[in-house]
């Protein structure tokens, strides 16, 4: 690099010799707290800030879960790698722990500068702080890996010109050494979930990406047919496919072309904690069809792609939203045509958790033998760095029982259904003793079945405390919660019923599951972690089912009427579904076409009462002046307060705002943007006529008061 200024923040260097002087990109006072907040806490009380901030800004910029997407990766102490657009460090600190040297490159100072404190005692890397055409010719051309995570869909943005994701890749792959490989996340334009109900990650619209981006933007996505062919026609040759599930900024399962979802698999599918969303059908049940035929890498909802030779790594599977201590990390590899699975600490404190995989293996073996099931087969092995992982076999040609059950379930097969579970009951009760160690987790997705060998693939949990019945009972309770239709078999019933699984039973068992949950979460310290699935919850944005959506559609919309000289008419109205920014809070941004003599805003299509808080025009507010010569309503109002607020109680299926812009200036309008806030409430008829008896016996008491006061007299009680 040439010379410059930098800048140590402990370890970590930072580069400001191509810096601008000015950030052309900052979300403003989230990032000046995050700053704050990666200065004074350390890394271990990030989950806790997550907890007490309850935003997706500190969630998405903080979760440890963002770096499940390159942890996988094979890298090592000799690796250097390049990451571009590395932002506030999300995935930087998993980089660096596994790579010799880290390059960063960003456009933010302000980011770089929460990347460069979070990661503090990290003394290879670098920061190079600009925009990635300026720092670019003067990085080196050898690196092991370049990461473009959430960053290629900005290659407009980047690049410019008339072919700006070409080029971009060309621009980065010439960084690559000769065996190196660039990796690529990114969400799938045609990702199932937009189809489902999600915004559009980038422009926060619905269905934006499936319609090939209508109204412009800065981000662009692809489908997996486009990506591919974007690629090739670089010059790459290499390129494999894997698929982040949920999607790539918090993977919990990375699939690949060599190993695809199974049918049931992915369940998962609630992540909207930007925004609200629809929810238009049940995603499991589509993603299972789209399995079935065959479409899974079509629908996909992220993409990660790497480029040049091709890993070891078919599948990785994360179970890293827990105590630190439990979580672990499982990957399906394949080497010279045999495959393997191997279970790795995804923590360091993990450790010893790996370690007691081998002693419960040993235990079921033999516990179980003669039973008719079989363990799958541990070894303990050592990595390079001492690290415990064990190695286990695969399981090839294989169902999981839970298949089985289900077939038998969509036979109408009461008779099998009846003979699985019979045998599953007589394993658990196999040298069942008082005190007997179980594994409480040996649930029906847990035993894998080949012909008439059955066998336990996981025995990460066990307990003493409970009977083989109460294991029995708790599959048939996970059984129906992944699944609430299959509770309706009357196989199911049957096996309720002989177990006493009764409504209260049912109730301890999801105490029982709570609470073990609760224990998975618990960190050493005493602290407890909060799971994903519960910060969607905490954030507070919603899953609204369609139908819910749809009665609520047409109370929740706005109508705008446009005026260019000839009055208002339908055929210049249209209506805006993204006006309420809450329940009861409108706030409607209407940019003015050319000519744009006045506006309406109808709030509402039945008796309303609106609080107009404050309207905006040419970048500033009005006040009550100007409001008083361009604002008119068919409406009564009820009070004023002096600060450009009014209170209008519209008795009338046809409420409206009027707003007079040729009264406020004589300019031509054209590109302007007219913002009204209000504040809103339905009123239903016994409502309506409350509030009007309310104002009648007002104006009365006001009108009398009048002629009281005309006529000479007043009368004080």
């Amino acid at each position: 690099m040439g010379q410059g200024r930098t800048e140590k923040i402990g370890s970590v260097t930072l580069d400001y010799t191509h810096y601008p002087e000015q950030d052309f990109y900052c979300d403003g006072a989230s990032e000046d707290a995050l700053l704050e907040l990666v200065k004074t806490v350390p890394e271990s009380g990030y989950p806790q800030e997550i907890r007490r901030a309850c935003s997706w800004e500190v969630l998405y910029h903080l979760s440890d879960l963002r770096e499940n997407i390159v942890e996988w990766l094979p890298m090592d102490r000799s690796m250097k790698v390049l990451e571009v657009g590395s932002g506030c460090g999300a995935i930087t600190g998993s980089l660096a722990r596994k790579a010799g040297s880290v390059t960063c490159v960003d456009l933010s100072k302000k980011r770089s500068l929460i990347n460069a404190y979070r990661h503090r005692d990290c003394e290879n890397v670098t920061i190079h702080v600009g925009n990635f055409t300026d720092i670019e010719p003067d990085l080196p051309q050898d690196y092991d890996y370049v990461c473009l995570i959430g960053v290629f869909e900005y290659g407009q943005s980047y690049i410019g010109g008339k072919a700006p994701f070409t080029d971009f890749y060309r621009i980065v792959k010439k960084h690559v050494k000769p065996g190196g490989r660039v990796v690529i996340a990114i969400e799938n334009k045609l990702g199932l979930k937009y189809w489902a109900g999600c915004r559009e990650d980038h422009v926060g619209q619905f269905f934006a990406g499936l319609e090939d981006y209508p109204d412009g933007g800065a981000a662009r996505t692809f489908s997996r047919d486009g990506l591919e062919q974007l690629l090739r026609s670089c010059g790459e040759k290499e390129c494999h496919f894997y698929y982040p599930y949920p999607d790539y900024k918090f993977m919990t399962m990375l699939y690949s072309d060599r190993y695809l979802p199974r049918v049931g698999e992915l369940s998962n599918n609630l992540r909207n904690f930007d925004r609200d969303r629809m929810l238009l059908f049940d995603e499991k049940r589509v993603f299972d069809t789209l399995i079935r035929e065959g479409l899974f890498s079509q629908y996909s909802n992220s993409f990660l792609v790497v480029t040049g030779p091709e890993t070891e790594t078919l599948y990785s599977r994360f179970s890293n939203d827990r105590a630190a201590q439990l979580c672990i990390r499982t990957d399906i590899a394949e080497k010279d045509g045999q495959r393997i699975v191997r279970k790795y600490p995804a923590r360091p404190e993990a450790a010893g958790h790996i370690r007691t995989l081998e002693e419960n293996g040993r235990l079921f073996s033999e516990r179980f033998a003669g039973s008719g099931l079989s363990v799958n087969r541990l070894s303990l092995r050592e990595g390079a760095d001492g690290t415990p992982f064990a190695e286990l076999e695969f399981l090839s040609g294989t169902r999981t029982l839970e298949e089985l059950l289900d077939d038998c379930i969509q036979r109408e097969d009461a008779a099998g259904f009846e003979q699985l579970f019979e045998r599953y009951l007589g394993i658990l009760s196999w040298k069942a003793g008082q005190g007997q160690r179980q594994d409480f987790d040996l649930i029906f997705p847990n035993i894998c079945v080949r012909g008439q060998e059955w066998t336990m693939i996981d025995y990460e949990w066990t307990t003493d405390r409970l009977s083989p019945e109460d294991i029995a009972r708790r599959a048939l309770y996970c059984y129906g919660l992944e699944n609430s239709r299959r509770l309706e078999s009357p196989a199911v019933k049957a096996a309720m019923e002989r177990l006493g699984l009764d409504r209260d039973r049912m109730a301890e068992l999801q105490e029982q599951e709570i609470a073990f949950q609760r224990s998975v979460m618990r960190e050493k310290n005493g602290e407890y972690r909060t799971a994903l699935s519960d910060m969607r919850h905490l954030i507070g944005n919603r899953a609204v089912p369609w139908q819910e959506f749809f009665a609520r559609a047409d109370r929740k919309r706005v109508q705008v009427f446009e005026d260019f000289g000839e009055g208002y008419c339908p055929e210049h109205s249209y209506y805006r579904y993204d006006a309420y920014e809450a329940d009861d809070l409108i706030v409607a941004k209407l940019v003015c076409r050319p000519g744009t003599k006045a506006l309406r805003l109808d709030p509402a299509e039945n008796p309303c009462l609106v609080r107009i808080r404050q309207v905006e025009w040419r970048g500033r507010a009005l006040s009550m002046e100007e409001l008083g010569r361009c604002l008119s309503t068919n409406g009564e109002t009820l009070a004023e307060n002096g600060e450009r607020v009014s209170t209008v109680l519209f008795d009338t299926q046809d409420p409206n705002i009027n707003i007079r812009l040729d009264a406020l200036d004589d300019r031509e309008t054209g590109g302007e943007t007219l913002v009204i806030r209000a504040q809103i409430a339905w009123l239903d008829g016994e409502m309506l006529a409350d509030l009007k008896a309310r104002t009648e016996k007002t104006a009365h008491a006001k009108k009398t008061a009048h002629t009281a006061r005309r006529k000479g007299f007043w009368f004080q009680r």
